[in-house]
């Protein structure tokens, strides 16, 4: 906080952009999981609020209850960090980002019910996605455009899709993502009267 106090007094908010784009990430990482900084105090951290929410109440509930969920993150890193935690609880799932080199395999394994939880980043999963076997949609952190977020509900509202699909916004009390929710029902808001609400989701 004092860093980007300092600097905006001292260069003025547009010369400081980088240093408060920075801070923003940080504080955004933070909500994730403290692992996600590179600082060498926050790696001895081992757990979160939200990954202990996730694998302790969510998603034993929604696998229990025979449904199929769709992780979004737009960390590559927190992907990796729910992955190792489904490993250690024992709970199958296929991943897909912008490394992966095969889209159609894992999501062919989802769709046809081999695997109840399919993780997706935010870059690898905004186009060609089909998946209508999903009844549940996680979005692990907000993101700034609810355009995108939309997109990500809207991969399981293809055609063929005869079930009813709830969206899950996993969002950390009193943090930047409170402040992120409001811009975005604000810009919603404001994109739905210029543009219609059918055509800014698309």
């Amino acid at each position: 906080d004092q860093r980007v106090r300092d600097a905006i007094s001292n260069q003025g908010l547009e010369r400081s952009q980088i240093i408060v784009l920075d801070a923003l990430l940080k504080l955004r990482q933070v909500c994730c999981h403290p692992q996600l900084l590179k600082i060498e105090a926050a790696k001895k951290i081992e757990t979160s609020a939200k990954t202990s929410y996730l694998m302790e109440d969510l998603l034993p509930e929604l696998i229990d209850e025979g449904h199929r969920v769709l992780i979004f993150s737009q960390f590559t890193e927190m992907l990796g960090i729910i992955e190792g935690e489904l490993i250690k609880a024992g709970i199958r799932f296929v991943k897909l980002t912008g490394q992966t080199k095969d889209r159609e395999t894992p999501m062919q394994q989802f769709q046809k019910g081999e695997v109840p939880v399919f993780l997706i980043s935010l870059k690898a999963g905004g186009f060609g996605l089909n998946l209508t076997a999903a009844s549940y949609v996680v979005l692990f952190d907000p993101w700034w455009n609810p355009a995108v977020e939309a997109q990500a509900i809207d991969r399981t509202h293809r055609i063929g899709q005869k079930q009813t699909v709830f969206a899950y916004r996993l969002i950390v009390k009193n943090s930047i993502e409170e402040k992120i929710r409001l811009l975005q029902k604000q810009k919603g808001s404001l994109a739905n009267d210029i543009l219609g609400e059918e055509n800014f989701a698309q």
